[in-house]
């Protein structure tokens, strides 16, 4: 279409040449005659005529240039949440969703309303009753029972806000995003949180999105929240520069915001914990590589961090420490065939925890050795995670999602027997997409927990129905 619009353009110029040079031709007997006057008059009207088509023909050459392409096979229907292929995909290279790049500004709002319910035939914590995390299931017998609920919620629905404008610096890119999933102190609560704040102008941006060591496009296409156990899984508050963004690859390095937690294990109740203090006083630093390529992508991300903590207390046994975190995530989308999709990671660190999509503590207690002059110490706890999973599109009205992911964590030896050890995730659905922005399915899932050393794992099986209304509008404005 766009060589016709230009074939169209070229005619349409040619013969603007020829009337302007009859313009000329006859400008020297202008006045001569009332004749030549209504000839200059009725060119004059074939001109404005001719302008007015060519900038009819400018606008439709512009809106083509600007559209964004068609979704890959790979992504048929519409997945289940916005955080899967709908967000950054593989494919692209900063973490704005879809971020239009055009010669004019657009705002675009989207969002969509969901209901997740269904069937629990074990028990986990209450105030996760709608998505299936390993750490949230019983550690000990009953801790949670009865067994068998009903469940049901609309916590996934969103709401996000995104803008471009085009500038001599590059484009700037805007986006603010928030949902309905309360954690935290919100846990178990429909409320408002925030996912995203950020903004980008050319290689640079800064604000709240998807942390440079993770990889959203390994998320499988899965109605159930959470998502895989074993994924780098982290929004975090940070800038970074992006010094590559091509298309067959990039480079992205952050300084984000850093953070951990503490297990205190059997030494819970010495008093001598009482005046610990989490300290912070270097930022994390983050990054990852990606090439992109016919067959899908690689992405090696990494990340190194600082973890303290200072003795306020006035006792002669300092307890005061750091240690140093750090990690690799290998990730992968594979194209197995056009319809098939292999969604593949590996991680492994230590004092990565709460970059994870579902663990627990980054710090562990270790009993110190003879003749130590402290009691104990705080070690960095190794992990490791694993994500495998087949997004499969069966036709234009059906899609499915199938695999597994894997959490271990190397617990420290002075951890309680009780505590989160190694986590299970497997799932497998089939959803339908009446229409591209209407989607329905049933999913079966199912969800592990391994204690350290007591010998206690729980098995919880799940099955889920959920029904999504996507909805998305975007503005056009001239650049000025």
């Amino acid at each position: 279409m766009r060589s016709n619009l230009r074939a169209t353009w070229k005619h349409i110029s040619s013969t603007l040449l020829l009337v302007v040079l009859s313009a000329i031709g006859i400008q020297p007997l202008r006045a001569q005659s009332q004749d030549r006057q209504q000839d200059i008059q009725q060119l004059k009207d074939e001109l404005q005529q001719l302008d007015q088509k060519m900038n009819e023909i400018k606008a439709k050459i512009n809106e083509l240039e600007v559209a964004p392409p068609s979704a890959p096979a790979t992504s048929a229907g519409n997945p289940a949440k916005a955080q899967k292929p709908s967000e950054p995909s593989g494919t692209e290279a900063v973490p704005l969703e879809g971020a239009i790049t055009a010669p004019q500004n657009t705002v675009s709002i989207y969002g969509f309303a969901m209901l997740d319910s269904g069937y629990d035939f074990g028990q986990n914590d209450p105030a996760w009753f709608d998505v299936v995390r390993p750490t949230k299931l019983p550690s000990f017998p009953n801790q949670f029972a009865p067994s068998g609920n009903v469940y049901a919620g609309v916590r996934q629905t969103r709401f996000g806000v995104k803008s471009s404008s085009p500038t001599k610096l590059g484009d700037l890119n805007t986006v603010f995003e928030f949902e309905l999933f309360g954690t935290g102190v919100d846990a178990g609560q429909t409320t408002f949180r925030l996912r995203h704040a950020y903004g980008e102008l050319g290689a640079f941006g800064a604000g709240q999105t998807w942390s440079a060591f993770m990889d959203i496009g390994v998320f499988p296409n899965t109605v159930e929240y959470w998502g895989p156990t074993g994924m780098v899984f982290y929004r975090n508050v940070q800038v970074r520069w992006m010094p590559v963004r091509k298309k067959g690859g990039s480079v992205t390095i952050a300084l984000e915001r850093p953070g951990a937690s503490g297990d205190q294990g059997v030494y819970r109740d010495r008093i001598e914990l009482s005046n610990i203090t989490p300290r912070f006083n270097f930022p994390d630093l983050s990054g990852n590589a990606r090439i992109e390529r016919s067959w899908g992508y690689l992405q090696a991300a990494a990340i190194v961090r600082k973890i303290g903590w200072v003795d306020t207390s006035a006792n002669t046994t300092n307890l005061s420490a750091s240690v140093v975190g750090w990690g690799t995530d290998l990730t992968s989308n594979l194209n197995l065939s056009k319809k098939t999709v292999a969604k593949l990671a590996f991680v492994y660190g230590r004092g990565i925890e709460n970059y994870m999509n579902d663990a627990p503590f980054d710090i562990g207690l270790a009993h110190s050795p003879p003749n130590s002059k402290v009691p104990f110490q705080g070690v960095a706890l190794p992990l490791y995670g694993a994500v495998a999973f087949l997004d499969h599109t069966w036709s234009e009205h059906f899609t499915s999602s199938a695999g597994y992911s894997l959490l271990d964590i190397e617990n420290s030896n002075a951890e309680n027997p009780s505590d989160f050890h190694q986590g299970d995730y497997a799932i497998a659905n089939l959803l339908y997409h009446p229409i591209p922005k209407v989607m329905m399915g049933a999913e079966f899932q199912f969800g592990r927990r391994v204690n350290f050393t007591d010998g206690f794992n729980y098995n919880d099986y799940r099955l889920q129905f959920s029904f999504k209304y996507d909805w998305n509008k975007t503005f056009k404005f001239p650049s000025f």
